[in-house]
């Protein structure tokens, strides 16, 4: 680490402090528990986020969620988020999107945040003496592909571009990376800085990147994040850059010359939009959830899933992990506890669930060890934060089959035959292996289990008449890991 770096991050850190200690005092003594979630994309973070806050607001059904299962949250409800620079995630618009309109909302495309309020009755005796306990549990959502770019804070432009290059060329990428490779190889990063010869690499290494994210690949290692949602970063210079190949060239690059200029952008992207998340979104989070669409990996094969490992790891290297006393957390946050959690449970029968926590268990091995040894707890399930189909069984050739039962989105492809929607079907979706190994190998057989996307559930109504919240599988597990030892 050079000492610029060295003093940029004290600098840093006396400012993390500096802001807990005022965040601390705004909230007079109510207690803040700040929730990352995030996931790659499509993974489901909308959807988990809309299904927490409406199970908690209206009392749904969470069994392994002790404070809720005891009866002891008296309420939850939403106040204003403490932040006026980040905008609001807009709960109600996608709770009327799925519960109306029957259909998925829009994904995460840039930070967002929630304040749900809880109050409750503490299990201590104590406490229970003192009145109702509460928290203010901040939920901030954020895209997983802006986590990748947290480990370019510690790599220079060359370590990027080798890094960069070398994935570019590997078997399964070098196909969609042939226009940007084919711009590249006629480049010359002596040469003097081009304007147009810059946004023509930029525009081919974005396609490139946005070539590899596509379900027939669902690559996930897809660095720098913004390249794919830029926002209102979108034709600025610190998005107009792209690897290079700058072997030949040791030493400082050359003044005035391309390598120069992108090499500058480069640093430009990691001052303006990398470090300003990282300060001020990321390095206050208390607690993270991580959503993987492990499905989506396996649908597509071994080098998916293998890239999907890669991109975990990367996302773990990143964080904060490790645990501060409750008293000493207004100076200093870490994150005391990763849950990783498999999405979309609900398209596989309840016999598979154990399956593919397993395969999340092996494609998150290395990103586990590095958080527990930092100290953090980490925690591994499969769920759905809104569960869109029911069991069923099938019988043929005299078998009995698990199957899941459910309304296929319109456009939806199963045998052939194209759903409208409003047709619900039984589909068996086939098994996952019990040994998640034979997945990961590279000869590994196309996957035999079948995926499709159903529409979000009609909600049940009581004999009274009562509409029950949203149905789910372990979304309880998960509150109960995230926040249940702050509501005790």
């Amino acid at each position: 680490m050079t000492q610029r770096s060295f003093l940029t991050r004290v600098t840093d850190e006396v400012r993390y402090s500096i802001e807990n200690i005022t965040e601390t005092a705004s909230t007079l003594g109510t207690p803040t528990l700040r929730l990352g979630v995030t996931g790659l994309s499509r993974a489901g973070k909308t959807v988990f986020i809309t299904a927490l806050v409406h199970n908690l607001i209206h009392g749904g059904r969470l069994p392994l969620f002790e404070a809720a299962a005891g009866g002891r949250i008296a309420r939850a409800y939403l106040e204003p988020q403490p932040d006026d620079n980040v905008p609001r995630f807009d709960v109600e618009a996608h709770v009327d999107t799925l519960l109306k309109e029957r259909v998925w909302p829009q994904s995460t495309r840039q930070v967002s945040e929630l304040r749900l309020t809880i109050e409750f009755e503490s299990t201590h005796f104590l406490s229970r003496a003192l009145g109702r306990g509460k928290l203010h549990l901040d939920i901030v959502d954020y895209p997983g592909e802006w986590l990748l770019d947290l480990p370019l804070l510690e790599k220079d432009f060359r370590t990027f571009s080798a890094e960069a290059l070398t994935r570019a060329r590997e078997a399964g990428r070098e196909e969609v990376a042939a226009a940007y490779l084919a711009i590249l190889a006629e480049t010359d990063p002596g040469a003097e800085a081009d304007e147009q010869q810059a946004r023509r690499l930029a525009t081919a290494y974005t396609d490139y990147l946005r070539a590899c994210r596509e379900d027939e690949r669902a690559l996930s290692m897809l660095p720098p994040g913004r390249f794919l949602m830029p926002g209102d970063l979108e034709g600025s210079p610190a998005l107009t850059f792209a690897p290079l190949d700058l072997t030949g060239h040791d030493g400082t690059l050359k003044p005035g010359s391309l390598a120069a200029m992108m090499e500058r952008r480069y640093e430009a992207y990691k001052k303006h939009v990398v470090r300003p998340f990282f300060r001020d979104h990321f390095a206050r989070l208390d607690r993270q959830i991580v959503l993987v669409d492990a499905l989506n990996a396996l649908n597509a094969g071994p080098a998916a899933l293998a890239d999907l490992e890669a991109a975990l790891a990367e996302i773990l290297s990143a964080f904060r992990p490790g645990k501060v006393a409750r008293i000493f957390s207004i100076f200093a946050r870490r994150i005391d506890r990763i849950l990783f959690a498999a999405t979309k449970a609900d398209h596989l029968n309840r016999a598979d669930h154990d399956r593919l926590e397993a395969i999340l268990e092996r494609l998150v091995g290395r990103a586990i060890k590095r958080a527990e040894y930092g100290g953090a707890e980490v925690d591994v399930l499969a769920l759905a934060a809104i569960r869109a189909t029911r069991e069923a069984s099938l019988t043929h050739d005299g078998e009995t089959m698990p199957a899941i039962l459910g309304t296929p989105l319109t456009g939806e492809r199963v045998n052939g035959e194209t759903y409208d929607g409003r047709t619900e079907i039984a589909l068996f979706p086939g098994d996952l292996p019990d040994d998640p190994e034979v997945l990961f190998a590279a000869d590994a057989p196309a996957s035999s289990v079948r995926f499709v996307r159903f529409r979000p559930p009609e909600l049940q109504v009581t004999a009274e008449g009562v509409k029950l919240s949203l149905p789910h599988i372990r979304l309880d597990r998960a509150l109960q890991f995230l926040i249940g030892d702050r509501l005790a």
